[in-house]
């Protein structure tokens, strides 16, 4: 059974479809609560109190893609499925893009749907929720930088730089991983959580971005390392862990 701690917000305006998505999510043992239309679901959101937004795009007045770009501007990372009829490469890029963690085409199997938000809720590690929180207040020193993983920012003595989401993650897996390869498709499966996602070269790119914010010398990498054919791998001389005092 699932964790019934686990909250899924379903904002979608056609009555039948989310009435469907409520019993179904109920019955997989998930605490459901439901939005009609983009500025109720939106407002909904706002809460802070959802573990996952399952999200229509095509809605009036207010579409999915205006609730999401509005949730990332405002901070907020809970991971969201977009639910579309929509099965152009270009829109699913473009939901990716404005901080979309998945996108389910309509007609959908359950069975695949239930699939990604288990993918999406599934904590790192093994760890319960609760553990992944605590967690998450953990401060992470490499080398001359520290990584603030709940502030998602990197402090060094000169400069102070903010994180993405992506970042995090992908930091978290390198934490997680010191000194083991991990390829390109374990970053997207893992921090991306969509098996199809167009090109692997978001991964590099990612890699570059925290390398100027982590490595003494970028161009001379000492902590985020190239596995040439292979991925990356992150190797760090302690790894310890740094825990914030509550």
């Amino acid at each position: 059974m699932t964790d019934p701690r686990s909250r899924i917000l379903i904002v979608e305006d056609d009555d039948t479809m989310r009435s469907g998505l409520v019993d179904v999510l109920e019955l997989e043992g998930y605490d459901v609560v439901e939005a009609a239309d983009g500025r109720a679901g939106l407002e909904r959101a706002r809460r802070g109190d959802c573990d996952l937004v399952l999200l229509d795009v095509m809605m009036p007045e207010m579409t999915g893609f205006d609730v999401l770009k509005a949730l990332r501007a405002e901070g907020c990372e809970v991971p969201v499925i977009l639910l579309t009829a929509l099965g152009e490469e270009l829109d699913r890029v473009r939901g990716l893009e404005l901080g979309g963690d998945d996108y389910v085409v309509k007609p959908f199997s359950l069975r695949e749907l239930i699939a990604r938000i288990r993918l999406r809720l599934k904590p790192r590690g093994g760890a319960t929720a609760t553990d992944t929180r605590s967690a998450s207040d953990d401060r992470v020193r490499v080398g001359g930088a520290t990584v603030d993983l709940a502030a998602h920012v990197v402090e060094r003595k000169d400069a102070r730089f903010d994180l993405s989401p992506k970042e995090v993650g992908m930091l978290r897996l390198f934490f997680e991983s010191v000194g083991k390869v991990i390829s390109r498709r374990d970053f997207l499966d893992s921090v991306w959580g969509y098996e199809t996602f167009p090109t692997t070269r978001t991964v590099d790119t990612h890699v570059l971005k925290l390398r100027q914010k982590i490595e003494p010398d970028p161009d001379k990498p000492r902590y985020i390392l190239t596995v040439h054919g292979a991925g990356y791998k992150f190797v760090h001389e302690t790894g310890r862990k740094e825990t914030t005092p509550s």
